[in-house]
């Protein structure tokens, strides 16, 4: 099961998130409680393990800012989490090694989510970084989707039922593990991390398949 931890703001975080297992860190870049500055990401970017996906979240921002700031950072993937056409999305796909697009569960435009060409997929809240779980039942509109990650609200009391009834290829995680925003609890994350992986399904990653690798996909 991949995990994807983000939100973080500082380095203890971050690589406290890798070495209890997640697969990937996230930087966000958008106004929020936990949105961090580019300089200070990149420096905890470098400090991490190269086989980890490193992503900047960003929302509404212009293309070109995208490519810029995930290029220079040496990130590893961007994620756009507002209302970014195809084309927009497109035209930053083309210019960073991996692409990650959101959609609010329900939304009508998860219908369009394959016409994107995103790398992954992640279905979250209608109210992202709320904290609040959304009817999972929307998840059936993502069907078809390879590579979608669970996000809105997983906590570590509720992600094994979360993949059990979704069945995504991933999870990501903000406030869940958190002791405040932008301060992970290490008891939650460690906790969260291990019950994603143990709810994984038999044969997940495939026979003789490893773990996700970001570097496999350029």
């Amino acid at each position: 099961m991949f995990v994807k931890v983000c939100g973080n703001t500082n380095e203890e975080d971050a690589l406290l998130a890798v070495a209890l297992g997640a697969d990937a860190v996230g930087f966000i870049f958008a106004p929020s409680p936990r949105q961090i500055t580019p300089l200070l990401a990149g420096d905890i970017a470098r400090r991490l393990p190269p086989e980890i996906l490193t992503v900047g979240v960003f929302r509404d921002e212009v293309p070109a800012r995208v490519a810029q700031v995930v290029n220079e950072l040496g990130l590893k993937a961007a994620q756009l989490h507002g209302s970014e056409s195809v084309e927009d999305f497109r035209w930053v796909s083309e210019r960073v090694p991996l692409t990650i697009k959101a959609f609010q569960a329900g939304h009508p435009a998860m219908a369009r989510a394959l016409a994107y060409g995103a790398d992954m997929v992640l279905l979250d809240a209608p109210s992202p970084g709320s904290g609040q779980v959304f009817d999972w039942r929307l998840a059936e509109t993502a069907t078809g989707i390879p590579r979608l990650i669970l996000a809105g609200g997983l906590s570590p009391g509720n992600v094994a039922e979360a993949i059990s009834s979704v069945h995504p290829w991933g999870v990501d995680v903000v406030t869940g593990v958190e002791a405040s925003p932008g301060h992970k609890d290490p008891h939650l994350l460690r906790t969260f991390i291990a019950a994603a992986k143990a709810a994984a399904p038999p044969g997940y990653e495939g026979e003789g398949v490893g773990p996700y690798n970001w570097q496999d996909e350029l």
